[in-house]
């Protein structure tokens, strides 16, 4: 049986079970909530080695992270060890991207690979095969579009990206009233073009019955994806990004009545005082739908360190009420991640996400943090080490110079803990 209908039936599934044992959250408000379709179970019931997660109200903000293989370089190794590397660093999910290579075989082994949920974006494929069979993307048809949708979900992924809520009309219009970036979606600009060609409608659009048909059949999430997601911020919250949105809103009320789950995809590079109030309009628009966002990025100068950058959006759309944070890596807007750019993406997103938590969750989330503050009082290093969020890189950083002092090298014998234990309190053995 369906999460959706699961929930609405009042019958608690076991993957409802494992959610909310590990978020310590009650069983009948997280069915509640998932019911409402503000909280989603993210697990194709075909696949057998997920763990199950879940996104949305009340729940710990999740961390996604991207990886895939490019035309300028495609290595499956890398791609696996990546995936395993994002896993191993605490991603909740990861999507593959890939638009190189056997994409059957990248994504069956990336399935393989990890026992968390897996997404993908079944428009890069079938744009791909389109060029390859047919010569262009804008020779593919409706069918190949539905069949590439099909074979994913078959496959056991557990979400897919569907860019369903870019129409043609808005296309149409942002002929004559240019952005600063236009459209920067892949997954949008290969409709966009397709549609301009063809003069006809987004066959997600279109077709949306039969995306619900599919999700149905397998229980995947639907993730309605943001085609006119601003890719700077001069284009943030502008005529082209709310009319997708708007459609998106009357499109999770669809996939609600036919107890398909759904979420919402969002920006984006966004100005930092625009931030909470995107937030904000897309839960008024899709009714509190769970909330996917990509970064956001509110600066567009910071090549190198977008990782950063993003970080900071997404803690802020984290405490305005995002729910799923896509990472963003040093790589962003440069070139193909690396593994470690992987791991840096996957931990200042999860630092961003805790943030967020701490004013979100309260003392379910901080609870971390006051274990961190005592083993820093108490110069007790190996709990320190251990409760690091990466805790090899903290390690390393300590391992460098070592003071006899039992502090760190920054204060030795002055380090504030020393000092205050030595004369105010009695005096405690030191924790090398």
């Amino acid at each position: 049986m369906l999460q959706m209908t699961s929930a609405r039936k009042g019958v608690i599934t076991n993957e409802v079970k494992t959610v909310a044992e590990g978020e310590d959250v009650s069983l009948d408000i997280l069915s509640r909530r998932i019911a409402e379709g503000k909280a989603i179970i993210t697990k194709n019931v075909t696949r057998k080695n997920v763990n199950p997660i879940g996104i949305g109200e009340g729940l710990r903000t999740k961390v996604n992270a991207n990886v895939g293989t490019s035309s300028a370089l495609c290595d499956l190794n890398l791609e696996i060890e990546k995936t395993k590397l994002a896993a191993k660093a605490g991603a909740d999910t990861v999507m593959d991207l890939s638009t190189a290579g056997d994409l059957d075989e990248v994504r069956r082994r990336i399935l393989e690979a990890v026992s968390i949920p897996v997404g993908t974006v079944p428009i890069y494929q079938a744009a791909i095969n389109a060029v390859s069979e047919k010569g262009s993307i804008i020779d593919m048809s409706e069918d190949d579009i539905f069949k590439v949708v099909e074979k994913h979900v078959k496959d056991g992924v557990d979400f897919i990206t569907v860019h369903a809520g870019i129409r043609r009309a808005t296309v149409e219009h942002m002929k004559e009233h240019k952005r600063t970036s236009g459209i920067v979606s892949r997954g949008g600009a290969f409709l966009a073009a397709w549609m301009l060609h063809n003069g006809r409608e987004n066959p997600l659009l279109s077709n949306y019955d039969q995306l619900l048909d599919i999700a149905k059949q397998y229980d995947v999430c639907l993730s309605l994806g943001d085609a006119l997601r601003p890719g700077s911020i001069a284009d943030a919250t502008d005529e082209f990004q709310i009319d997708e949105l708007l459609t998106i809103g009357r499109l999770v009320e669809r996939a609600w009545k036919n107890d398909v789950q759904v979420m919402v995809e969002g920006p984006g590079h966004i100005p930092i005082h625009q931030i909470s109030a995107n937030i904000e309009l897309e839960k008024a628009i899709c009714k509190g739908a769970p909330f996917y966002v990509l970064g956001p990025l509110p600066t567009d100068i910071a090549p190198g360190y977008d990782h950063i950058t993003g970080a900071i959006g997404g803690a802020l759309a984290g405490l305005a009420g995002a729910d799923f944070l896509c990472y963003v890596t040093p790589a962003e807007h440069l070139g193909l991640p690396v593994a470690e750019d992987v791991i840096e993406g996957v931990v200042v997103t999860r630092i961003a996400a805790h943030i967020a938590d701490i004013a979100k969750l309260g003392r379910k989330a901080s609870k971390w943090d006051m274990e961190m503050a005592e083993a820093r009082a108490a110069l007790n290093w190996k709990e320190q080490l251990a409760l690091a969020i990466n805790p090899e890189k903290a390690t390393k950083i300590h391992n460098r110079v070592k003071s006899s002092s039992g502090a760190c090298s920054m204060c030795g014998d002055w380090c504030v803990f020393k000092v205050l234990g030595d004369r105010l309190v009695k005096p405690t053995e030191r924790c090398n």
